[in-house]
């Protein structure tokens, strides 16, 4: 698969729109972080996905894993890309500087994760599990455990894996039956099976490194009697070098419709000797600071999806000739035009776009609240990126998928057949969607927790934020309509939730997606304010035309939805399913 990484718009999102030029010198951690340094990044984690891990994806998806007896085997191609990955310090991007990290903002770090992601999502996967596993050990761990891990992840001589779900509990973790024994000397015995654990298994480092729920034997009921445990395939001795193999050991791999080339295994512990990682009984807690991270990623990774798909989609609508222009003939000495004539393929096309570009901003500004929210102690920020995590994760991960089975429809029989590498985006995108928390449980948290606990205080205040902001002359009246629209609909719900208590689970998915429509409008209004006066900001006024003409007035109908009884979803008696 071909892939160019998008370097001229990060320019543009980083210097020219969000200007990180004037906020970084304000934030000590960052203010050596020349234009130039950036440049570099930027430019260097272009070439690296372009040149060396897009061409492992396809030869990575035919031969997938292998599991034999307990060991898994991932894609041959896997291992030099990978290790050109860890080599780079790329997992270490925005690590912690006392450990061996670079220190990098997440904004930046977030432009590199969408390239590694559109490169390749299954090799990306053992990438982002380490990345995440440092987060929370960097956040929760002791000093003790900081040293042991974070240098052996950062550098990818380690990766790591969390482990959460088991057969009988999904999204319920406080049913889980994982049970962990101390033993008296700060260790623990962890007993139990967890399915579908990415890259729980594999042969790309030395040492994977399990975060494991499990309950204590005295530990109250329910979620609030969870803990959070370092379970390592080898375990550590005094001065960090490989010990003993633990206890645990991959039961079988599952076999999957897409991304295939990451292993993503059943994992049964056998007694396996884990840490504690954070207090006893507040592991739930402790693990959403991995999960957090990995939703702002698996974001980026339907991004990456989408990116990649449209790439190839415009690039062969530019090259296919089939039928004539409804104006004429553009092209008379050929046999027929190029599809680039017909409408609706550019329907298709700008509808990538338009989200495509949206969501790379959308997925940099909930990062640089997070940057501003770690290192600047702001507590807005905080605030403000607790709101956008769940719409970031499935709003990025939705269009993503929707842009793969657009381009799918731009290459029509070509599509459905592997040369073309369309097919294995679209069953690729699919799970971004599925996993860390699906798309409806990020609609639930965003409504229940986001916007109906505190009366929808925090969501108002961004929208005054938004209507504040300075934007295109010519957007504006279409952005102030969709932010009135945006409020009258979180009246509605925080007024009527009480009395219908349906009515959030019914409508949860549709808010959502207002949401992000919103944010996008709101983003696409600067982004046209922003955009310099060449060919490149002549495409971003275009294509914020189409967004407002096309893709905006889908909020009027999802108002219309929004604002209605939970009756409809909940009338039918469930024998009649």
């Amino acid at each position: 698969m071909e892939y160019r990484a998008p370097e001229r718009d990060a320019y543009f999102l980083m210097f020219e729109l969000f200007r990180v030029q004037d906020l970084w010198p304000q934030i000590p951690a960052f203010a050596d972080f020349s234009e130039d340094l950036i440049q570099a990044v930027i430019a260097e984690g272009a070439r690296l996905t372009s040149e060396a891990i897009a061409p492992t994806n396809a030869p990575g998806d035919e031969q997938g894993c292998e599991w034999n007896d307990g060991e898994v085997t991932t894609p041959q191609v896997f291992k030099t890309a990978y290790a050109e990955i860890a080599q780079g310090g790329w997992l270490g991007l925005a690590g912690n500087p006392e450990h061996g990290g670079q220190g990098m903002p997440k904004m930046l770090a977030g432009l590199v994760e969408e390239m590694l992601w559109a490169a390749n999502t299954s090799l990306y996967l053992y990438g982002t599990l380490t990345v995440g596993t440092c987060v929370c050990i960097d956040t929760h761990g002791t000093p003790e455990q900081k040293a042991t891990y974070l240098p052996k992840l950062y550098s990818g001589e380690w990766g790591g894996a969390m482990a959460l779900t088991e057969s009988h509990a999904g999204t319920d973790l406080g049913i889980m039956r994982a049970k962990a024994e101390p033993q008296g000397d700060g260790s623990y015995k962890i007993s139990g099976t967890k399915i579908f654990i990415t890259s729980g298994e594999h042969d790309l480092v030395e040492n994977i490194v399990h975060l494991a729920l499990a309950k204590l034997p005295d530990a109250p009921p329910g979620s609030k009697g969870i803990s959070l445990f370092i379970v390592p395939k080898y375990l550590p001795d005094e001065n960090g070098r490989l010990g003993e193999r633990n206890d645990w050991a991959s039961g079988s791999l599952e076999h999957k419709m897409g991304i295939r080339g990451s292993a993503t295994s059943v994992i049964n512990y056998d007694g396996a000797t884990g840490f504690l990682l954070g207090k006893e009984n507040q592991g739930l807690a402790a693990m959403f600071t991995m999960m957090n991270y990995e939703r702002l990623s698996v974001g980026l990774q339907g991004l990456g999806s989408g990116e990649a798909a449209y790439q190839l989609a415009s690039s062969y609508a530019r090259d296919r000739i089939q039928g004539r222009s409804p104006e004429g003939a553009q092209n008379p000495s050929a046999a027929a035009d190029s599809l680039l004539v017909h409408p609706d393929v550019r329907r298709m096309l700008l509808t990538q776009r338009a989200y495509n570009e949206a969501g790379r901003a959308f997925a940099m500004f909930v990062a640089m609240q997070l940057d501003l929210a770690k290192y600047h102690d702001d507590v807005q920020a905080q605030t403000l990126s607790e709101l956008l995590t769940p719409v970031a994760k499935a709003m990025l991960s939705d269009k993503g998928f929707e842009g793969a089975v657009l381009a799918q429809q731009v290459f029509g029989g070509h599509g459905y057949v592997r040369e073309w590498g369309v097919e294995q985006l679209v069953r690729d995108a699919r799970i971004a969607q599925i996993y860390e928390g699906t798309n409806g449980v990020q609609a639930l948290d965003l409504i229940g927790r986001k916007t109906l606990r505190d009366g929808g205080v925090t969501l108002r205040k961004f929208v005054d934020d938004m209507a504040q902001s300075e934007v295109a002359d010519e957007h504006q009246a279409d952005l102030n309509d969709a932010l009135d629209r945006l409020v009258r609909v979180t009246a509605y719900v925080v007024e009527h939730a009480a009395d219908d208590v349906n009515l959030p689970g019914a409508a949860s998915t549709e808010f959502l997606e207002l949401l992000g429509l919103t944010i996008y409008a709101w983003l696409w209004a600067r982004m046209v304010a922003a955009a310099p006066s060449d060919d490149f900001g002549d495409a971003k006024r275009m294509t914020a035309q189409f967004f407002f003409a096309r893709l905006l007035p889908r909020t009027q109908g999802l108002e219309a939805s929004i604002c209605s009884p939970a009756d409809a979803v909940m009338a039918m008696p469930a024998d009649l399913f």
